[in-house]
């Protein structure tokens, strides 16, 4: 060990690692952080009868070799014949026996790397970390750098990072009293079983007093053992916050995320730890949660959130407690969304509208679906898509938008308070934001325009200058940014218009077969087929988007990795938005709105005409599209996905690293992996951006069109319960580990589902006055009916049309329809043929289109009434909260005041017993003691003055 660094080169054979595999080879210092690499050793020819060459130190295109040693510095070319051409013999003057080799442009840059990685490991031994090293034994190869931090280290940085350590005092957590109590404790023993089996704290009723650590006043805390008073969580934090501001000369290099960036190391990241399973009794916190977590076989219990919290840090804690919450406000969403629908099976027999459309007796005749081959037919045949629709569209579904809407804003309420009372018990309150590091690629970018202006530096110019990318420097990101954003929006409306136009050909092409099944299933056909055709488009064009947000968002060259997070965020969303939505926009705001009328139908391409909503409305139609494309994406995108591609990438890092690693036998190497080898398998952790994204999606299709679709908090509920378990899965077993990072909310999330929120009652209000049939039916009863009941609705909304004024060559060839067809009928409100004013709309129109938009004000009104009189009566700190944040901002004051009071009273204790040894001196000593106490006296550097220091908090 040399200045705590240990080189596996260094002791020749390598010693018996620890068992565990976490701690360093004398099994008694934790590896705090590890850095992995490969490396290719260079085999220099050299001069005979020297020794085995060592590695190369000399410069990177030019090296000299003599005895093993190097150096740098000027030669002069010595003809001689090479045989294969590549290498030059050169002679070093007044040197002679040294012979120089020029490395070849792979060599250099490996030789380049290793220097920084040497640079880089001296910096930080010299910021006090401990390291030891893997002996690079083969000619290439994967080695590991294993980092310890001590004491020192640990105390010096939590201070600087102002860490919340736990102190000596321990307080009484005041509890709820009454019947809230009683429902409390009822509640408790319900769920019961539903616990997970993790440690708890021994008394639920105390919480200990922490405050931000500070070497002057470590006797406030409660450290029974330096090894273990800064857990492993704690303890990478600390490792990562030096390994992102420790630089490196070459190339300018800030941290180890450009050292990474540049290939110089491979992976940063800290251990697990140990096996989440195996034959071994030893229990250890991944362990445990896989077994009461991580499994299947456990989806009906309870998160252990403060376990998950203690291990992955609080911003992975807060997103699995988001997670938890929202499954669990589903379950009531679900309970309702099945009783509509139920209410709307019970009463479809008793629809006095559907069992009008279905009455062969009535004998609608319907014009044509589509010119020339289409025949005339009854209102009939579409019985069972009009008994269909009632099951969605019948007058709970007004009650049920409603109930949704306040749900939404119940929930985000509910987790604010949830959020709050987990920043009181993990210590976040007050939690300022720390300062980060700058990316990589933004310092490479300002090493590159530094670099531009020292060419150009004038006599004239500020060489202190602070330099820093400016709009100029950004400004063809952000042309890039618009330009691109617009044209992938303009793809996706691109897909939504080409899925239309299939659907329109289709059902020509299908119309014109001579199969009389394959006619009369024509709008089945085409409906079914062109959802599958749009969810594959959609989940394709995902994941592309993903994708081009993220090289997006890079060329825009944000400073810190929290604006880069943002930037993607918002970038992301709005194109997964627009690409999961567009085609259900339009099925519930634009599909049937721009047909025309027999005799002027709006036609695209000269001869197919627009398609047509079913002779149930639109709202059916809404809900296959909606129900599709949801339960694909969480199938195949949230599922398979999310299980398949984490493996299929294990599996080829696995067979690269097979590949570029030569099968040499080491000798020193343990048959069992170690920890750190296990962890590097694994696939690295790369933020909770794509797990976000998946529960915002899928809210926004449970709040959006959920008046079309009630049974859509239902399939997300099914789909949350595998969703935890596949998430919890995945971080405990197939990630590293990932970096504890402290956060106090789920940031930009929050506004995002807040804007969901509220776009949902403008779209769910135009969802059931628009697309549904609620509003005609609610005119009709109470404005046209003659006895105020439903009979006679079907026959109101349909409009008669003249055959003869068909236009020649539209008209259906070689008609089978029973009986001659003077008059057909079509779904609108316009005046009848025998009217002065054919064809136009009538004044039923008008009236209707009047209550709809009466009704969207009405609703949005409402509902936004109902939702902020909700948010005003659940405040968003729960009492009890509140009060025991004041409380323990007390305690901690009178905590101080006694920990000083107590020290002060043993300074001046000790003051006056040495005062007392003083005077019961001899003369010479009461001659000293005459000096102490003019010194006493003197207001520099005196007693009193020393302890008067220890009176401010």
């Amino acid at each position: 060990i040399i200045n705590n660094y240990v080189d596996g080169t260094q002791g020749g054979a390598r010693d018996k690692a620890s068992p565990s595999g976490l701690h360093f080879r004398d099994s008694k210092r934790k590896v705090d952080y590890v850095l992995a690499y490969h490396y290719r050793r260079r085999l220099a020819r050299h001069v005979p009868g020297a020794a085995s060459p060592e590695p190369m130190r000399g410069s990177a295109t030019v090296a000299l070799v003599s005895n093993g040693g190097t150096g740098k510095g000027h030669a002069e070319p010595r003809q001689q014949q090479q045989d294969d051409g590549q290498r030059a013999m050169w002679e070093w003057p007044g040197l002679p026996g040294l012979e120089v080799v020029e490395l070849s442009p792979l060599d250099a840059l490996e030789e380049e790397r290793r220097l920084q990685r040497e640079e880089y490991e001296r910096n930080l031994l010299e910021a006090g970390l401990e390291i030891e090293k893997d002996p690079e034994n083969k000619s290439q190869g994967l080695s590991f750098v294993r980092i310890h931090a001590p004491w020192q280290v640990l105390s010096r940085e939590a201070e600087f990072l102002k860490i919340k350590m736990p102190t000596k005092k321990m307080y009484e957590i005041t509890e709820e009293k009454g019947i809230l109590k009683t429902l409390n404790e009822i509640w408790c023993k319900l769920t019961e079983p539903l616990q997970p089996q993790v440690p708890q704290q021994e008394n639920t009723k105390m919480k200990t007093l922490c405050y931000p650590f500070s070497r002057e006043k470590i006797y406030l805390y409660n450290i029974k053992d330096k090894d273990t008073f800064f857990d492993n969580a704690t303890r990478s934090r600390i490792v990562r916050e030096i390994l992102k501001r420790t630089s490196t000369k070459a190339r300018n290099s800030m941290g180890i995320g450009t050292l990474i960036a540049n290939n110089v190391y491979d992976a940063a990241y800290p251990l697990h730890d140990g096996e989440y399973e195996g034959q071994n009794d030893d229990m250890n916190e991944r362990k445990l949660l896989y077994q009461e977590w991580a499994r299947y076989g456990v989806f009906y219990k309870f998160q252990p959130i403060d376990l998950i919290r203690k291990y992955f840090g609080e911003k992975i804690g807060l997103y699995f407690a988001w997670l938890g919450l929202y499954t669990e406000f589903l379950i009531p969403s679900s309970v309702v969304g099945i009783i509509v629908f139920l209410y709307g099976c019970i009463t479809v027999e008793s629809d006095i509208p559907s069992k009008e459309m279905c009455d062969q007796r009535n004998a609608f005749t319907m014009c044509p679906l589509c010119d020339k081959f289409c025949d005339y037919w009854n209102l009939s045949s579409a019985c069972a898509t009009a008994r269909a629709s009632h099951l969605f569209d019948n007058p709970t579904t007004v009650f049920f938008s409603i109930f949704m809407a306040l749900w939404a804003t119940m929930f985000l309420e509910q987790w604010k308070r949830l959020q709050m009372r987990l920043s009181y018990f993990w210590d976040l309150t007050g939690l300022e934001e720390e300062e980060e590091h700058p990316r990589p690629e933004y310092e490479t970018k300002l090493l590159q325009k530094k670099l531009k202006n020292k060419n150009i530096m004038t006599e004239n110019s500020n060489e202190n200058e602070k330099v820093k990318l400016t709009w100029s420097d950004r400004m063809p990101g952000y042309a890039a940014n618009f330009g691109l954003i617009l044209f992938m929006i303009m793809l996706t409306f691109s897909a939504v218009f080409g899925v239309i136009v299939y659907r329109i050909t289709t059902a020509a092409a299908l119309s014109f077969s001579t199969n009389e099944t394959t006619r009369s299933n024509v709008r089945v056909t085409v409906t079914a087929t062109a959802v599958v055709l749009n969810l594959v488009v959609v989940l394709i064009l995902d994941e592309i988007y993903g994708a081009v947000a993220k090289w997006l968002t890079e060329i825009e060259i944000p400073k810190t990795e929290k604006t880069f997070e943002e930037r993607l965020i918002l970038k992301a969303f709005l194109l997964k938005f627009v690409n999961s939505y567009a085609s259900i926009f339009y099925v519930a705001f634009f599909k049937g709105r721009f047909v025309g009328r027999p005799g002027r139908y709006v036609y695209v391409f000269e001869g197919y005409r627009m398609e047509e909503c079913a002779p149930g409305g639109c709202l059916m139609e809404l809900c296959i599209q909606l129900s599709i494309i949801m339960l694909g994406k969480q199938l195949i995108q949230n599922n398979l996905f999310e299980i398949g591609i984490p493996k299929l990438k294990k599996l080829l890092r696995k067979l690269k690293d097979e590949r570029t690693e030569p099968k040499e036998m080491d000798t020193n190497q343990s048959k069992d992996p170690h920890q750190w080898d296990l962890d590097y398998i694994l696939e690295p952790f790369t933020g909770l951006t794509p797990e976000y994204m998946e529960m915002i999606i899928q809210f926004g299709f449970v709040t959006l069109f959920v008046a079309s679709f009630p049974l859509a908090p239902l399939f997300a509920l099914l789909n949350n319960i595998i969703e935890v378990r596949l998430d919890a899965k995945k971080f405990v077993t197939e990630l590293r580990r990932p970096d504890t990072v402290r956060a106090k909310d789920i940031g930009i999330w929050y506004n995002i589902l807040s804007g969901i929120g509220k776009l949902s009652v403008i779209i769910n209000a135009f969802v059931i006055a628009v697309t549904s049939d609620f509003i005609p039916r609610l005119m009709y009863r109470y404005a046209y009916s003659q006895n105020g009941t439903m009979h006679g609705f079907i026959n109101h909304t349909l409009s008669y049309f003249n055959v003869s004024q068909l236009k020649a060559g539209t008209q259906p060839e070689n008609s089978l329809f029973a009986q001659e067809v003077s008059f057909c009928r079509f779904k609108d409100y316009r005046e009848p043929p025998w009217s002065p004013h054919q064809y136009e709309f009538s004044k039923q129109y008008w009236a209707v289109l009047s209550a709809r938009l009466a009704f969207v004000i009405l609703f949005q009104n409402l509902v936004m009434f109902l939702s902020v009189l909700v948010d005003w009566m659940i405040p968003d700190i729960p009492k009890d909260i509140s009060e025991q944040i004041k409380k323990e901002k007390t305690l901690l004051v009178d905590f101080f005041l006694k920990e000083e009071h107590e020290k002060l009273k043993l300074i001046e204790s000790f003051i006056a017993r040495d005062k007392r040894k003083r005077r019961s001196g001899t003369k010479s000593k009461r001659t000293r003691a005459a000096s102490f106490s003019q010194c006493h006296r003197s207001p520099k550097g005196s007693f009193t003055s020393f302890s008067s220091q220890h009176t401010v908090v």
